[in-house]
């Protein structure tokens, strides 16, 4: 499962900076932000949820 989230962090903060690289692709930067934010708040809950149960 980690991978997975680790692989997704690394492939938005990609995203994020070829957006900020390339003027007329700030929307792309600001998405690649937005997946990355979102991404590491999912790791967290499942994270935090998993540790509840055991």
């Amino acid at each position: 499962m980690w991978t997975v989230l680790v692989i997704l962090l690394v492939a938005w903060a990609i995203v994020a900076v070829v957006g900020f690289a390339f003027e007329g692709l700030i929307w792309l930067a600001v998405i690649g932000v937005i997946l990355f934010l979102g991404t590491v708040v999912f790791g967290l809950i499942r994270q935090r949820r998993r540790n509840n149960r055991g």
